[in-house]
């Protein structure tokens, strides 16, 4: 049988039942309060795999690294002088040549026809020379005779005059015939003197002629010398003393019966005793590289000293070739196109503060690094101020003192936090 509850009793269990759901409520407000106030775990890292730096004081080489290629200093890059036919490659890419080496032989019947039909013409401009000649030489012959009769009549009309006027001092000569003579001797005079005029005209005349002739010659003459040199050229030669390195172009190499316009390039001919060194720095680093600084070149079989020679001007895929000249023999197995690094020295920094460049430090930038606290057992970020780069070390401007020892390996994937346990 059920028994009544008293409304005291009932009063007293909803009191009960609603301070425990307060106390629930207040206890779930101060654990929330206190998990928000929880700072995050430390991350732990293992030391062994990370790379540390101390910070230096002292004298700081400032370098460039970059990679490249050995090249001749000498490169000649032979060409086709006119068009042609490939008939015969007498030598082969990696051969030895002189400048007189013939490095394939070519054929044009067009050049070989005009070379004929210009030597046809100069012989028969000369041909026209011998026979203007002859005729300059009768005309000159005939216009002598002229002055030669012309100055005999004039000579006979002279005295015939001087007799006449002797006679006429006598009365034996009428003043008719004395006016006769003298007017024929002047007469004479006259002729004689335009018959000299002629010769001389003529020989001035003859001058001409043949100057105009002896240019056309030496104009055919230089005609037939460049067809002569354009047959020559048929044969291509190497024009320089070196190694052959290459017939044709990269990708498609030369063939026999293979067709050629002029201009085109058959072969390319270098010098493999002088190479130097073509290095690609990036454009960001190569703001300070200048001429005859020092520079230091690994072919992988030895390290050669050299110094800067050319910077070029322009940048292309973002570096900028550099071309270094070798101060040192080259080592056994050295030859063109051989790939090497190279390290440019640009300045030396006396007594400055410096680290290992760390995997996220940038030059003249401010960076976010693990200083090393606690006897190595933590590390805490601080902002470092860094300055000029190397290769391999950076300026410390600000941030860091001497002996501090920071990581230097990279530390993204702990960018949420400000301190890290070494372990």
């Amino acid at each position: 049988m059920d028994v009544p509850i008293s409304p005291a009793i009932r009063r007293r269990r909803q009191t009960r039942r609603w301070f425990v759901v307060a106390a629930v409520g207040v206890v779930l407000a101060l654990v929330t309060l206190g998990l928000s106030r929880l700072q995050p775990a430390i991350p732990r890292v293992v030391k062994a795999s990370l790379y540390f730096g101390t910070v230096q004081r002292g004298e700081m080489v400032r370098q460039v690294r970059g990679n490249g290629t050995l090249v001749p200093e000498n490169i000649r890059w032979v060409p086709t002088a006119n068009a042609g036919r490939v008939d015969q490659i007498l030598v082969l890419p990696g051969e030895a040549v002189k400048a007189d080496t013939v490095l394939v032989e070519l054929s044009n019947p067009d050049v070989e026809q005009a070379a004929f039909d210009s030597e046809s013409q100069l012989k028969v401009a000369e041909a026209d020379m011998a026979n203007l000649r002859v005729q300059l030489d009768s005309q000159k012959l005939t216009q002598q005779a002229a002055v030669a009769s012309a100055q005999a009549n004039y000579n006979g009309a002279k005295i015939d005059l001087e007799v006449n006027e002797e006679l006429a001092k006598s009365g034996l000569v009428p003043a008719l015939t004395m006016k006769q003579s003298k007017a024929k001797a002047d007469e004479l005079a006259k002729l004689f003197v335009i018959e000299q005029e002629r010769l001389k005209i003529c020989a001035e005349a003859a001058k001409a002629q043949l100057a105009a002739q002896e240019a056309k010659v030496a104009q055919l003459r230089a005609q037939l010398g460049l067809k002569h040199r354009q047959v020559a050229a048929l044969k291509v030669r190497a024009g320089m003393v070196g190694v052959l390195q290459r017939l044709g172009e990269l990708t498609n190499p030369l063939q026999v019966g293979q067709q050629l316009a002029a201009g085109a390039i058959i072969a390319r001919v270098a010098n493999p005793a002088k190479l130097k060194a073509a290095i690609k720095i990036a454009e960001t680093q190569a703001k300070d590289i200048q001429l005859k600084q020092v520079a230091e070149i690994d072919t992988r079989n030895g390290v050669i000293p050299g110094h800067v020679i050319r910077v070029d001007p322009a940048v292309e895929n973002g570096t900028v070739t550099v071309d270094v000249a070798l101060d040192a023999p080259l080592p056994r197995g050295a030859r063109p196109d051989l790939s090497v690094d190279g390290v440019i020295e640009l300045e030396r920094l006396a007594s400055v503060l410096y680290i290992g460049r760390p995997v996220q430090g940038q030059a003249e930038s401010t960076a976010g690094l693990f200083k090393v606290v606690e006897s190595g057992k933590a590390a805490n970020r601080v902002p470092v101020k860094l300055g000029r780069s190397s290769v391999s070390v950076i300026e410390v401007v600000d941030g860091l003192q001497v002996g501090d020892q920071v990581i230097l390996s990279d530390m993204a994937q702990w960018d949420a936090h400000e301190r890290v346990r070494l372990e």
